[in-house]
């Protein structure tokens, strides 16, 4: 009889302490786990390396709503578009362009 109230008061200490330390274990999140949910929720939609270049300028702490920059390829899809809408050719287009893909 002594060894199970033993037993009984050696578990009861124990669900109590547990009780107590429950709390202390479920932290809240860090400020860095914090920025990755809320740039991860603000890039819902993107893909590639326009998601990527978001999620790295939102993480650094940029401006979380401001969009990504411009990728270079898309630069380069703008700018033929553009060039071809005035009808550029020769030295007036290759001009154009390296002052587009410049801006």
């Amino acid at each position: 009889m002594s060894k199970y109230l033993r037993l009984v008061s050696a578990v009861s200490a124990f669900t109590i302490a547990a009780a107590f330390a429950l709390p202390a274990m479920a932290k809240d999140p860090t400020p860095q786990q914090q920025r990755m949910s809320t740039c991860n929720t603000q890039a819902t939609g993107k893909k590639g390396d326009e998601r990527k270049a978001f999620m790295s300028s939102c993480l650094k702490g940029g401006a979380a709503a401001s969009p990504a920059k411009v990728t270079q390829q898309q630069k380069m899809v703008n700018c033929n578009k553009d060039a071809s809408a005035k009808s550029l050719k020769g030295d007036a287009r290759k001009s154009f362009m390296s002052t587009c893909l410049k801006g």
